[in-house]
């Protein structure tokens, strides 16, 4: 997701993605190999993503390039397709609305769905680094919780409020085969794509033959 206060340690539900996040970050962003982002059209953006089975050496490998290219692009989240991987497995380095920042990654991600009294919507901006220089107006609940595995194949949970929630349902949507334009509607959808269209890209991408 392009750029634009939970106390989850109060939960053990949930894990903590508050602690140490510059570290952490880092550690993957060293290792890893930046890699160009795939953009609208390129077709592993739009099927749904093969689950993840093997936790092995490849699979860590390919979250620390993801983070490395994370940054590159400075995006807050980055799902595996946008980088030409047909895996289920996204990572996200971003702020909730309180100013608190959250590290992590999720492997097989499934969102819950919420009851009536948690779709608070908040019709912010939003942006995609695989639709480049645009952004547009989408409700969204400001409350997500998201379920898979961790790199090693462990059950985890991630709670998210405001901003990083609406990261949370937009990297789980790429790995669906849905972009946040294809909820828009037609009018707003045609308009993102002429936004990209005339914008120029700030970090390397694939161009689509």
């Amino acid at each position: 997701m392009a750029q634009q206060d939970t106390d989850q340690s109060v939960n053990d539900e949930f894990i903590v993605d508050t602690e140490d996040c510059e570290e952490r970050e880092a550690a993957h962003r060293e290792r890893g190999t930046s890699r160009p982002i795939t953009v609208h059209g390129n077709p592993v953006l739009h099927r749904e993503c093969k689950d993840v089975t093997e936790f092995d050496e490849k699979l860590a490998q390919l979250i620390d390039d993801m983070f490395a290219s994370q940054r590159t692009a400075e995006g807050v989240g980055l799902a595996a397709n946008q980088i030409g991987v047909d895996l289920k497995v996204f990572v996200y380095d971003c702020m909730d609305d309180e100013g608190v920042r959250h590290v992590g990654h999720m492997c097989n991600p499934v969102l819950d769905e919420l009851p009536a009294d948690r779709r608070v919507l908040d019709a912010s901006n939003e942006g995609c680094l695989s639709v480049p220089t645009a952004y547009a107006e989408l409700a969204r609940p400001d409350y997500a919780v998201v379920r898979g595995v961790n790199m090693k194949g462990e059950p985890i949970a991630i709670e998210g409020t405001g901003y990083f929630a609406r990261c949370l349902q937009h990297e789980t949507d790429h790995l669906y085969g849905y972009l946040y334009i294809d909820r828009l509607s037609k009018r707003d959808r045609k308009d993102a794509l002429r936004q990209m269209a005339e914008g120029t890209p700030r970090y390397p991408v694939v161009a689509n033959d």
